[in-house]
């Protein structure tokens, strides 16, 4: 058995030693993300190395990009205008693949190490986020709900960018360090990392992140979802419960 690691372990050396492309080994501090009533927030490590081909540096040291994708939702965006005084909902526009969450870190900004077709290709930096409009939108119209679609999600901190995120250590080690809110949806949440070396992307590696409930939120969640009647019924009797005890203090103060 152990006869048999060895050799498995000196063929992956030689497959290692005769790559052309460098290889990423990527990972994160934690794969599951555990929502509880007292969650905060969180920092997520995303961090690894790069493999050269013969184990050889190179002089000039490839970039890293670390973007950290939520789960993809539709979401319906309203616009707001002032009619004779009153703010009222004058326009929208729905979106078929808007990311609940989505975060880039990048060793140096991304418009220095990609063109604008790569960078759309790989849906990396915000600007080249792919939320698909619905039919039938006008592409100003598309441009400018999408405008304020990311400028709402950067406001709540589930959108950002950090060009100066990652940092690169002997050429070999990275890390990016992301912040979590702690109003995030959740779901199966993405890590790519992408390897760029003269606006060309050299090698590209994900890591899943399960982002979940536990606890009682998570008893709620399932009650709501497999008992939608029974948790309807219970949220009303609640809501009176708490309308009748407001009363009864209120009238016994004044």
């Amino acid at each position: 058995m152990r006869k048999a690691g060895a050799a498995l372990l000196a063929v992956l050396s030689l497959a290692l030693m005769a790559q052309a492309k460098p290889v990423l080994v990527p990972d994160v501090s934690a794969r599951r993300i555990e929502i509880r009533y007292s969650f905060t927030g969180a920092q997520l490590l995303l961090f690894g190395a790069i493999l050269y081909p013969r184990g050889r540096i190179p002089e000039k040291v490839p970039d890293i990009v670390v973007v950290l994708r939520g789960p993809v939702q539709p979401i319906l965006v309203r616009e707001k205008q002032k009619l004779a005084g009153i703010w009222m909902n004058a326009d929208s526009s729905r979106f078929r693949s808007a990311p609940a969450f989505y975060a880039v870190a990048s060793s140096h900004p991304v418009s220095r190490l990609l063109d604008e077709r790569t960078a759309a290709i790989y849906e990396i930096g915000l600007q080249n986020l792919q939320l698909s409009p619905g039919t039938g939108a006008l592409p100003e119209k598309a441009r400018r709900f999408e405008s304020g679609l990311i400028g709402l999600r950067k406001k709540r901190g589930v959108y950002s960018e950090n060009p100066s995120g990652v940092e690169i250590s002997e050429g070999v080690l990275y890390r990016a360090r992301i912040s979590i809110p702690s109003q995030v949806p959740v779901g199966t949440y993405t890590a790519e990392t992408f390897l760029i070396e003269d606006g060309r992307v050299l090698a590209v590696a994900t890591r899943d992140i399960a982002v979940g409930k536990s606890g009682f939120e998570r008893w709620v969640s399932l009650v709501a979802r497999r008992h939608e009647g029974l948790y309807g019924l219970a949220a009303v009797i609640m809501s009176l419960g708490l309308g009748w005890a407001a009363a009864i203090v209120f009238r016994r103060r004044f």
